[in-house]
Formats: structure tokens, sequence, C-alpha cells
């Protein structure tokens, strides 16, 4: 059964004879193995152009800022999921990237919808400034969470997204993006009541739509810069397994509060 529209049923990305591989025009073998870094051919697979340096560098500094985070959620998965199953290491991976979502891994993407949200109404605002304040309102009247600002940590400034302007300013792509991703944080206080910084998921798609990455690939860039993390976490599970110490430490941390059967006595190690 055919599902929506299926016209067109071709593919821009790659085609081979017995000779010859093409990866978006250009001879695999001949012009992109050992001539070209993975960012680039990331880019190059992504728009079928090769980046220019200002956009290879912006891109780069994005999957650096966020390829490690410690033992969050989506590390705790992997490693408990290799724990379980040690043959199965994309599985590990797979569980650790499964849980990407509004909360983990995908507020690069919903902050990047936000500006290009305010981006489009400023067409017919009188200011930018108004375009985002309309917008922002809309959000707290429909009681959606303002992505890309605010940190448990970093409460003042998220150093990784002054780094990642900072690089923005030296290759001279800032532009529009970060301008609305700036105002957006200005306008916080008034529409929150409270101010939010700008975090490093806020950061990246200012950057990289500014740089011309394509906005709906914006999820794809946390998902590439994390699947490299989880791979080392994985390598040093295997290496120096803790993944059944964290499962042991969830038990202990959790208390049972549901019904028990009469003279049930309590594990004293719980």
């Amino acid at each position: 059964m055919k599902i929506g529209r299926q016209d067109q049923r071709t593919s821009a990305i790659s085609t081979s004879n017995p000779e010859t591989i093409v990866v978006r025009g250009r001879d695999l073998a001949g012009e992109l193995i050992g001539s070209i870094g993975f960012t680039e051919h990331f880019w190059l697979l992504l728009t079928g152009s090769l980046p220019s340096p200002a956009q290879l560098r912006v891109l780069d500094a994005t999957l650096v800022a966020i390829a490690e985070h410690g033992l969050v959620p989506s590390v705790q998965a992997a490693r408990m999921t290799l724990a379980a199953a040690p043959e199965a290491l994309q599985g590990a991976v797979a569980a650790g990237i499964l849980g990407c979502g509004s909360v983990v891994l995908g507020a690069s993407e919903a902050a990047g919808r936000l500006f290009a949200e305010i981006q489009a109404r400023a067409a017919t605002a009188n200011s930018l400034r108004e375009a985002a304040l309309a917008v922002l309102r809309e959000y707290r009247s429909a009681k959606r969470a303002i992505p890309g600002y605010g940190h448990p940590l970093h409460k003042g400034r998220d150093p990784r997204a002054l780094r990642l302007f900072a690089v923005a300013a030296q290759t001279q792509t800032s532009g529009r993006h970060a301008e609305i991703a700036g105002i957006v944080e200005q306008l916080l206080p008034e529409v929150v009541g409270r101010p939010l910084a700008l975090n490093v998921s806020g950061a990246i798609p200012a950057v990289l739509l500014d740089a011309g990455y394509p906005l709906q690939a914006l999820k794809g860039v946390p998902l590439l810069a994390r699947t490299a993390g989880l791979v080392a976490h994985l390598l040093e599970e295997q290496q120096r397994p803790i993944g059944f110490v964290m499962s042991h430490a969830a038990g202990q941390a959790i208390a049972y509060d549901g019904d028990v059967p009469a003279g049930f006595v309590p594990d004293q190690d719980d």
C-alpha cells in the first residue's frame, strides 16, 4: 500500500558501477577518501556541496561541543545495555540514542525551529524584537517550554555557548539567527519572569543556521556528536565496567513504597 505521494522515485546521494562509487557527484575513492575530513563529508552528504572553510569550522565546533557530557541518562542506558548484552555494541549505541527527545539531544532542533519561527514572523512585524516577543508569548500561552535557555549547572553563562558564538564571530558567519538568540535571551525575564541564559542547545542552531546548515537536519548534529561519545563510553565499559554498578546504585537510590505481603521484612541492603 502506498502511503502519501511518491511521484519522485530517485535519490541524488550515491550510485556506483563495478569501477566507481559516486557520492554526491564525486568519485569516492578518487576524490574524497584521504582528501577530505569526516565533517566535510557529512556536510557534503547533507547538502550536495563541500563546506566553505568557515562552515567547516562552525560545524566542527558544534560537534566537539556536545560529543561528551558525562554519565547522562543516554550514556547510562548505553553502558547498562552493554553490560547486559556485551556482544551487542550496536544495540548499546542504539539504546543511548533512542531517548533523543525534547529534554535530551532534541533541544537544539526545537530551539532552531523557534528561531526560524521568529525569523518568519519578522516579515510581518515592526521589528525583530516585536516578532520574538509575540512568538515567546504564544509559547507561554500554550505552556510550551522555551528551548535552548537555562541550565542546571551553568546558571550564568554556558561556556560552550560563549565559545560557539566566538567561533561564529571569528569565521564571520554570525548573523540573523544569532541576533534572534540574543533578543530571546533579553526578553525572557519579561516573558517567563526570570532570566535564563542561552545554553549550548540554543547556541548550536544559532551558529549553524547562520552558517547555512539545513534546519531540517539540526537534530542530526547532536545525534552524530553523541554517537561518538557513546562509542568511547562503551569501549571504556568493556575495559572498566560500571554498568552493573550504576544498576545497583539505582536500586539503592529508589525506595519501594508499594504494598507488601503480611510479614514481609525488607532486605537491609535496600
